[in-house]
């Protein structure tokens, strides 16, 4: 994209010089180049199969998939820039308890929440983490906090509801995230002694492009059922769950996150997309197929520099959604692109 408007600026200053000798009026200045702008969510990954869910909940969580496609796509529809669309797609997704990221997050072992979240900017890397927050009501709010107003990547445990509060954040005790049918899969996981793949997946995560072709990524989530206290997985880790560069691609992860990172699946994929010259599909297929391969699974979400998008997962399902200026669509079952 760059090498092309270097192109056409190129030719642009070749016209104008041309027509300067037979005319004395000023060349109007060139438009900025523009892409068509590119929503993609995803709402985690894991054993979700046909049949396995009412007819009213899958309603539900296809217009939760729904509201925040709009949420994102409202900001780049009026010309706004990828980071902020996919913090508001994301938010939605915090607030709704369908999901495990704020309101709705899974419970600790010692039956307490501790959230994550991470935010990319592709136009100069910039990044924000929160790890283990318990008060901010929406961690993707503290992590962008921290990628505008400090030094710093990532806050952790109280340090980082602390930072959150000192920028005037929503503050809630641990309790507000709290939902019945959490609780229940907690005990149900104390007693059982053992996991299921809903249990260890549920981020929700969103990327992005604007008009300008600039990127963004962001991932937030409650971690899984039952973990231990201080435990962290990949989602606030950039490189890991987080990454987004221009012209390259941006990318979202959901699954086992002690396998992804080990892999670095979301820098994997970009690596493979700028070194090796592979497609944004291709990356993200060969980066789970190591995740795979160590016994981890789940899935992510990717787009390229050329807005060219995909969901590839190696679980059963995955919530997921997509929108651009052609339309929109979502799904939560079938197998990965």
């Amino acid at each position: 994209m760059k090498t092309l408007a270097r192109v056409a600026f190129a030719l642009g200053g070749l016209i104008v010089t041309a027509c300067a000798s037979v005319s004395s009026e000023p060349a109007p200045a060139p438009e900025p180049a523009t892409t068509e702008w590119r929503l993609v969510i995803h709402g985690g990954a894991g054993v979700i199969l046909p049949g396995s869910m009412t007819p009213e909940t899958e309603a539900a969580y296809i217009a939760a998939l729904n509201t925040s496609l709009e949420a994102g796509a409202e900001v780049l529809r009026a010309g706004g820039e990828a980071i902020d669309a996919v913090q508001a797609a994301v938010l939605t997704m915090e607030d709704d308890p369908l999901f495990n990221s704020g309101r709705g997050a899974v419970f600790t072992a010692a039956g307490t929440h501790e959230l994550d979240a991470s935010i990319m900017d592709g136009r100069d890397r910039n990044a924000g983490a929160v790890a283990g927050v318990t008060r901010v009501k929406n961690p993707i709010l503290a992590a962008r906090a921290v990628m505008d107003k400090s030094e710093h990547v990532m806050f952790s445990g109280n340090g980082a509801d602390q930072f959150a509060e000192a920028q005037g954040l929503d503050m809630v005790d641990n309790s507000y995230f709290d939902t019945d049918w959490r609780r229940q899969a907690l005990e149900r996981v104390l007693t059982e002694r053992a996991r299921t793949a809903a249990d260890r997946h549920g981020t929700v995560g969103a990327v992005a492009i604007d008009r300008f072709g600039n990127l963004a990524a962001a991932t937030t989530t409650g971690g899984m059922t039952a973990k231990a206290e201080g435990r962290v997985g990949d989602s606030p880790i950039i490189g890991a769950a987080t990454y987004a560069e221009n012209g390259v691609c941006a990318v979202s992860a959901t699954g086992h996150g002690e396998y992804f990172i080990r892999v670095g699946v979301a820098k994997t994929i970009c690596d493979r997309v700028k070194l090796a010259g592979e497609d944004v599909k291709t990356a993200a297929g060969t980066a789970l197929g190591e995740v795979a391969a160590l016994g981890g699974d789940g899935g992510v979400i990717v787009i390229g520099g050329n807005g060219e998008y995909g969901f590839v997962f190696n679980s059963a399902g995955m919530y997921r959604g997509w929108i651009d200026a052609s339309g929109s669509g979502t799904a939560i079952y079938g197998e990965g692109e």
